[in-house]
């Protein structure tokens, strides 16, 4: 399995200055009607988000492929332009828009990825990438290429990033705008992919707890992981990043309930009452019915989720041994060319 963000890097710390905070959420809190506040019985009965590539699409990618690889380019080394795609680029940009304007979700079928060697296969999901946006460092150590995998490293250890690690994943968003995952193989146990849409949390929150929603509003300092500008390990966000906040009319959620307390609990300011029970409530309705949807990945399938409206979580999973391993899967970030609505929503930490 692997992850890729497609958004800005997540050490930027500076408020957007596109932002607008107008028009502000109703007073009191009332559910909004959006495409992405879906349950999970929504996505089981109408299977629109999941695409499937057909035989003229996979050979689309192996002539880009053959065309970037036979001049010598890898992963960071070329963009849209090196990578030549006809009818598969007009349902990229198809999937953009479901990504920025409808449900949040799209799951990409039909990729083989045992047709593929690692350099092969690195190619054509970063072409993907940069059809998708421009790609920018997955980490503080600038590193374009990411694997999803259990180095032995342990997540509750500090500042332990989440996806070098075998363990369970809570539910949460990533400093980016689109976030990906391709599967090359599956994990030998475990690892199930588990999904909520934020918006649809946020109208249940507004229905039956409106009073979590102002702290949720008034945001918090998010935990940098010792990957922050200043290399300080309890580096925090300069800014409080809201949970919830508005763009252009539209919501956005931005979540890490563990960043979130530890980033509190950093800056000498540990979450208590109310606003610890509001950011617990986010993370344990995200992982309950009826807005928990899980997913098994096959070999191939791309997952791909807007940040900005989609939680997302992993079980914990058992590797294959190194000896009996695949090659690792790949994964990048970028930031989307095409910004419209939601994906010119900005946190001040992506």
């Amino acid at each position: 399995m692997a992850n890729d963000c497609f958004a800005r890097s997540p050490r930027c710390h500076a408020p957007d200055t596109a932002l607008d905070p107008a028009p502000g959420p109703a007073r009191p809190p009332v559910p909004v009607a959006d495409p992405a506040a879906w349950l999970a019985a929504d996505l089981a009965g109408d299977p629109g988000w999941v695409h499937r590539l057909d035989g003229h699409e996979v050979h689309e990618l192996d002539r880009a492929v053959e065309v970037v690889l036979s001049r010598g380019l890898g992963p960071g080394g070329f963009g849209r332009d090196d990578f030549p795609l006809t009818h598969l680029a007009d349902r990229i940009a198809g999937w953009a828009r479901d990504l920025d304007q409808g449900r949040g979700v799209v799951l990409v079928k039909g990729l083989d990825p045992a047709r593929y060697d690692d350099d092969a296969l690195a190619a054509l999901y970063w072409g993907l990438a940069v059809h998708l946006g421009e790609p920018v460092p997955q980490n503080a150590d600038g590193d374009l290429i990411g694997r999803v995998r259990d180095t032995g490293r342990d997540y509750g250890a500090k500042n332990v990033r989440g996806y070098t690690t075998r363990a369970e994943m809570r539910a949460h968003c990533d400093a980016a705008d689109v976030v990906g995952l391709l599967c090359r193989h599956p994990a030998m146990r475990g690892g199930e992919s588990r999904i909520a849409s934020g918006i649809a949390i946020y109208n249940h929150l507004a229905a039956e707890r409106p009073d979590l929603i102002a702290p949720l509003l008034e945001g918090f300092h998010f935990d940098l992981r010792g990957e922050g500008v200043t290399d300080d390990p309890d580096e925090t966000t300069f800014h409080r990043v809201p949970v919830f906040s508005w763009f252009e009319g539209r919501l956005s959620c931005r979540y890490n309930g563990k960043t979130i307390e530890d980033g509190m609990t950093k800056r000498g300011m540990a979450l208590t009452g109310l606003a610890l029970e509001a950011v617990r409530e986010v993370g344990r309705l995200a992982l309950e019915p009826p807005f928990r949807f899980d997913m098994t990945f096959e070999k191939g399938d791309i997952q791909l989720l807007c940040n900005h409206s989609i939680l997302h979580a992993r079980g914990g999973f058992e590797d294959w041994p190194e000896a009996r391993a695949p090659a690792r899967p790949v994964a990048a970030l970028a930031e989307p060319a095409r910004r419209t609505g939601r994906w010119r929503r900005r946190s001040p930490i992506g």
